[in-house]
């Protein structure tokens, strides 16, 4: 049997990559064919398309500015479907595209089994969408409980298999001393995202140590290219040192290592994303910071209706993280929340109390063999 992935960003990746070998253990027989990232396409092999260096964009004016580029590819991914006839087709988070794309194959391939794994986040910003998915997809895999009500409620047959990052943060964890001089800064995994994001946690590193002169910070980079780029703008940030002080050799910008700094660090300063839920499973009190061009902003004022962005606050539903967002993401109120963490034992217990309550929503593992299972199920 034949099934066609899409996936378009680095975590959609990861998690298809994961699901891919569960899928293979089920059934060695089953074919791989579709387009997502390097991960996934070493396991298919050579009739999948690595597609993520470009089709992992951020924001609004990104997704305009590469209108072009993704109406192509829409047009060929369709073709492709149509053309190897899949027994499946699993689609793995990256709504803008997916969704739109399900819409699709269900009036031109009506056949075809249509699975979505990890649910878009319509919740967070158009409820009413989900009654409509309910006409054009099969079978919804979602990863956070109480989505598995909310679609089910709609008609749309729905399955929680758990959140897939459980496993492999397990397998990351080590026996090791937090380091009460270090505080660990997660400026996002996307080019757009750093040189919004970077900048702010500089300035904030050097608030910090004015106030506490022993800090050490380190900076996870998602990837090399990214870790050149922050290498570069530190190094532009230090020719313009006006500050007079001696902070500059106490940033280090590491890669592949971000679950090492999220369990050595004492507090941290993570981009809105994945990265906050990797934080709250590895107990690293933090807080949070987004910004995005303003068009991108205004527009997702427009339509979002959640209270929070973090996920850990979304599923605790209160702000257990400050959230510094946009016009507030300053580098002065957020040292002054970073210092309260690092100072305050009660308010740091707190959160990682309620951390730990959280993370317990998310299963106890072996979300990709359940997801496996049923497809395999489906396909049956």
């Amino acid at each position: 049997m034949t099934i066609y992935f899409v996936a378009g960003e680095a975590s959609g990746d990861n998690h298809g990559a994961e699901l891919m070998r569960s899928l293979r253990q089920l059934d060695v027989d089953l074919y791989f064919i579709g387009r997502g990232g390097p991960q996934m396409k070493t396991i298919a092999g050579g009739q999948f398309h690595d597609w993520i260096g470009n089709a992992a964009v951020l924001g609004l004016w990104e997704v305009i500015r590469n209108y072009g580029y993704f109406r192509e590819k829409f047009r060929e991914t369709l073709s492709e479907i149509e053309k190897s006839k899949p027994d499946a087709i699993v689609l793995i988070d990256y709504p803008g595209f997916n969704l739109r794309l399900a819409r699709a194959l269900r009036s031109r391939v009506p056949a075809h089994k249509i699975i979505y794994f990890i649910s878009p986040q319509v919740w967070a910003w158009n409820r009413g969408r989900i009654k409509r998915m309910a006409r054009f997809l099969d079978l919804m895999l979602c990863i956070f409980p109480f989505e598995a009500d909310l679609y089910n409620q709609s008609g749309l047959r729905t399955v929680f298999v758990g959140h897939p990052m459980i496993e492999r943060l397990r397998a990351s964890k080590i026996d090791i001393e937090r380091d009460p001089s270090l505080v660990a800064l997660f400026p996002g995994s996307r080019s757009r995202e750093v040189r919004k994001i970077f900048p702010i946690l500089i300035e904030a590193a050097h608030k910090l140590r004015r106030r506490k002169p022993n800090l050490r910070f380190e900076v996870a980079a998602a990837s090399d290219e990214l870790a050149r780029e922050m290498k570069q703008m530190w190094h532009r940030h230090r020719a313009d040192e006006v500050h007079g002080l001696k902070a500059c050799a106490t940033i280090e910008i590491k890669t592949g290592e971000a679950a090492t700094i999220m369990q050595r660090a004492c507090a941290g300063i993570v981009a809105s994303g994945s990265a906050t839920l990797e934080a709250a499973y590895f107990r690293l009190p933090f807080v949070l910071i987004y910004k995005v061009a303003w068009p991108t902003y205004l527009a997702a004022r427009l339509v979002v209706s959640i209270n929070y962005l973090g996920m850990p606050n979304v599923l605790a539903d209160k702000k257990v993280v400050p959230e510094f967002i946009q016009h507030r993401a300053r580098p002065g109120v957020i040292a002054q929340a970073v210092s309260r963490l690092m100072d305050d034992h009660a308010a740091r217990e707190e959160m990682i109390s309620e951390f730990d309550t959280i993370i317990a929503q998310l299963g106890e593992g072996g979300a990709s063999d359940r997801a496996a299972r049923a497809i395999v199920n489906e396909l049956g």
